[in-house]
């Protein structure tokens, strides 16, 4: 066997060994790895990868099989710098998952403060936007979720969050950080004072006193991310491209696992903790993280990789 057939055996056991079953992409590597050896080459390449998968009469299986190629080359690179990465998209054909923004702590301090500055005439929509972002940061809350919150749902005392419109339809209780909790007791008194008599039974209000839309929580965090450069300006009322609301979720989640690996943690052992905790339908969606984030791709690698303790 070659270098990159022991190489792809190691990358697959990986994987599996993280609950990826991978039966068609484990079957499609195979392929690319012994188109390599027939071609001669020791190394991947992008134009390699390109020609193996457009091999395929479909636009979509050859999308499909570099969307794999790329993955085992990005994990190859590690070990083997001459290896190539084939970009993103060079052929058309596969929806592929963005691959989550990961906010560093003083991205987060800048944009709940800039939230914070929003002009109103009551004085509410900075705290309220400045409350919602920090809050989807520290603790991982899908949007809708964070809006669907009651002030019943809300234990400012026991500092839990009743999390009860799911995306799947399962209730789930979310402890928080003392910190958090501070800030929303906060907020809460400062939103009772303003608005003392809401039309909504909403945690966030807005300052007409009903619930927050999700159209208007994406706006202002756009204006938010604009001002502080996270955002080039667009024309028009489009939000352009740029870190995401939701990568607020994927960055809790991922600063978790790379802090349990860091920490020697059985990571395997523990994801289904941070996937009830997140509302996952499955674990699988926990374990795309890992595939996800170079850096947590890297710490598994290196754990898969290291002899068992005792070992010299």
């Amino acid at each position: 066997m070659s270098a990159l057939g022991d190489s792809l055996d190691a990358y697959l056991a990986l994987r599996r060994g993280l609950g990826t079953e991978l039966v068609r992409p484990g079957a499609y590597l195979r392929r690319f790895v012994e188109f390599l050896d027939g071609e001669g080459a020791g190394v991947v390449t992008t134009a390699l990868a390109l020609r193996w998968a457009t091999m395929s009469p479909s636009a979509t299986a050859a999308a499909s099989r570099l969307d794999d190629a790329r993955r085992f080359a990005a994990w190859l690179s590690a070990t083997d710098p001459r290896t190539e990465i084939p970009p993103r998209r060079l052929l058309p054909g596969r929806y592929r998952r963005r691959p989550p923004y990961v906010y560093s702590d003083d991205e987060i301090e800048r944009i709940v403060r800039q939230a914070s500055r929003l002009p109103s005439d009551l004085g509410l929509r900075g705290q309220t936007y400045a409350t919602l972002f920090g809050l989807l940061a520290a603790a991982g809350l899908r949007l809708s979720e964070a809006l669907a919150l009651d002030r019943l749902d809300v234990d400012l005392r026991a500092g839990v969050l009743a999390i009860r419109r799911t995306k799947f339809g399962k209730s789930r209780f979310v402890p928080i950080h003392d910190s958090t909790r501070h800030a929303l007791q906060r907020y809460a008194r400062l939103r009772d004072h303003l608005v003392p008599r809401a039309a909504s039974s909403a945690f966030l209000l807005s300052e007409r006193g009903t619930r927050i839309k999700q159209c208007s929580a994406r706006y202002n965090f756009v204006v938010v991310c604009r001002v502080l450069g996270l955002r080039p300006p667009n024309r028009g009322h489009h939000h352009g491209h740029g870190p995401r609301l939701h990568d607020m979720r994927h960055r809790l989640a991922a600063r978790t696992l790379v802090r349990w690996y860091r920490e020697g943690r059985d990571v395997e052992r523990e994801l289904p903790n941070l996937s009830a905790y997140l509302g996952h339908a499955h674990v699988a969606d926990t374990y795309w993280y890992i595939e996800a984030v170079p850096e947590l791709l890297q710490l598994a690698t290196e754990r898969a990789t290291e002899p068992p303790k005792g070992v010299p």
